[in-house]
């Protein structure tokens, strides 16, 4: 068989994440080739992505790519691809999740300041209203770029730290002091690295079927089954995690408003069943007890 063309983004952490998949495709005897695509989100850094008005502004490009035959598969940090696929491109593989939280950089002149007193630098709706949700007078900036760009933003703008996502900073390998945010709610998918495939080439997608870690798929699964039944997309403030704790799956989600005050939350303990939609399940919950309205309002607002 020839080699395998591996699309990519272009970034550091992008092509980071394609070499990982090519080692375990590589590791099975398989022969790769990675091949690297300027995306349209890498072009616009200077609106944040809910402001774009489209969802998938990572991924539209290696779609592309893969339908004109110009990859055999796309390697994407599972988070930025929306739940609705484009025709003929399926998630086929997911690779074990590594680090699935947001973590707080401050700059050295705000190192001793209380939380509450932090001027913050992030474009992502969610990570605003959870930490609005307990720290409601925080300034914010928007701040949009790779983690090199964003950390030369952070010393350089006016403004105490950013929220990042730790895999990144530990797939980059950066030695950077950071803190836990224990007060956020991962981002669906958060910290997994999943491989789409093309729907008319059943012999690449068994490939890569040898390579997908199956726990880390049922927990995806049930992340973003939860975010397509909320109908948010990229654009709504919505945290979900799920983990696999001896034989029972731990699954903490919620949805909050713009400005953090009104939130719902969902945490659950159960046992896993592959024919039943827990996403979906826990999703209607959410909207049965005021999420309706809430996505209503968040959309009115964007």
């Amino acid at each position: 068989m020839k080699s395998i063309r591996i699309g990519t983004r272009n970034s550091a952490l992008a092509l980071w994440q394609a070499r990982e998949v090519a080692r375990h495709l590589q590791n099975n005897n398989y022969l790769t080739e990675i091949v690297p695509i300027v995306s349209s989100g890498d072009k616009n850094l200077n609106q944040p992505l809910y402001s774009l008005g489209i969802t998938g502004v990572f991924t539209r490009d290696l779609d592309v790519a893969l339908l004109n035959d110009e990859i055999d598969i796309a390697v994407h940090s599972l988070k930025d691809v929306p739940t609705q696929l484009p025709h003929n491109i399926e998630m086929i593989a997911y690779l074990e999740r590594d680090y699935p939280q947001d973590i707080l950089i401050r700059k050295e002149s705000a190192k001793n300041k209380e939380l509450h007193e932090l001027k913050l630098a992030t474009s992502s709706l969610r990570r605003r209203a959870f930490w609005l949700r307990h720290y409601p007078t925080t300034d914010f900036s928007d701040i949009r770029g790779n983690i090199q760009t964003r950390l030369q933003k952070l010393e350089d703008g006016d403004f105490d730290a950013t929220i990042l996502s730790l895999a990144g900073i530990k797939r980059m390998k950066m030695e950077i002091d950071y803190e836990m945010l224990p007060v956020m709610i991962s981002a669906p998918s958060q910290g997994v690295i999943a491989v789409a495939g093309h729907s008319d080439k059943p012999e690449i997608n068994e490939i890569l079927k040898q390579i997908n870690h199956a726990p880390t798929q049922i927990c995806v699964e049930i992340e973003r089954n939860f975010l397509s039944t909320l109908e948010g997309g990229c654009t709504a403030p919505i945290g979900a995690f799920a983990e696999i704790i001896e034989d029972q799956i731990r699954f903490t989600a919620a949805l909050c408003s713009l400005d953090g005050k009104n939130c719902i939350a969902i945490d659950e303990n159960f046992e896993y069943d592959p024919s039943e939609n827990f996403g979906e399940k826990f999703a209607k919950v959410v909207l049965e007890n005021g999420g309706k309205e809430l996505m209503a309002e968040i959309k009115s607002q964007i």
